[in-house]
């Protein structure tokens, strides 16, 4: 019987030896590690409003168990949406933000996009209270103190107009978007709930925050709920020296 993932198989010779895994392949000699390309397959997804960035809601479940009027109020996440099996987020969207969301079956690719070290830029379009002056928008680009520590210096862009996204439903309360602006931030890391605690920090709560690009994917024309499935092939590549 044919298993369905070949785990490590081990070929042993008088220089090299090959071990194949369910997600890379490597070679190894003496003196370098080399990344064999392989297909890989990555789900893009637009994360609605008020989705879970996870495939349960175990918090909101063990809630549910204790009371006793037997209501269901299970927030949406992942599985409302996508039913294929093996695929898990790339790195976290809050409960509250919209946007692009990168699922993958391939664990090193994940490490890849989610790993903060790895450096992959990430882009937002972000709808704040208020208007930001050249202080503050400073401050933003130059880096905030947060109580995880200092933020990585940002790309910050203020925008004139609204920006041409869908409406979210609900809408923000029409008082509050009249005395709102939108920004387009770059990042390069991804604390918890980072941009929404970065205005926080200077007096501008966030309304709205959309994640437009993770490294080369994008939304393109994607609708909230919406996901495409992409072939991706990794080019060879040294990993580790010695």
């Amino acid at each position: 019987k044919k298993l369905k993932y070949f785990r490590i198989f081990l070929i042993l010779t008088s220089n090299f030896f090959f071990y194949f895994t369910k997600s890379s392949i490597f070679v190894t000699d003496t003196n370098q590690i080399i990344y064999v390309s392989k297909e890989l397959k990555i789900i893009l997804f637009n994360k609605p409003y008020k989705v879970l960035c996870q495939f349960t809601d175990k918090a909101n479940s063990l809630n549910l168990n204790k009371k006793k009027d037997g209501c269901n109020n299970t927030r949406k996440n992942l599985s409302n949406f996508i039913k294929h099996k093996d695929f898990y987020a790339a790195g976290r969207l809050d409960y509250n933000s919209e946007g692009l969301v990168i699922l993958t079956n391939n664990g090193a690719l994940q490490n890849k996009i989610s790993n903060p070290s790895n450096k992959m830029e990430k882009l937002y379009f972000v709808q704040v209270e208020g208007i930001l002056d050249k202080e503050k928008l400073k401050r933003l680009r130059k880096g905030i103190h947060l109580k995880d520590g200092m933020t990585l210096p940002t790309k910050l862009q203020k925008f004139n107009s609204k920006p041409n996204f869908w409406e979210r439903q609900p809408e923000v309360p029409e008082y509050r978007a009249n005395n709102s602006h939108w920004y387009r931030i770059i990042l390069r890391e991804g604390k918890n709930r980072q941009i929404r605690r970065m205005f926080a920090n200077i007096g501008h709560p966030v309304l709205r925050l959309i994640r437009q690009k993770i490294g080369p994917w994008d939304l393109g024309d994607m609708l909230p709920g919406q996901f495409k499935i992409l072939n991706i092939n990794l080019p060879s590549k040294n990993i580790k020296n010695r």
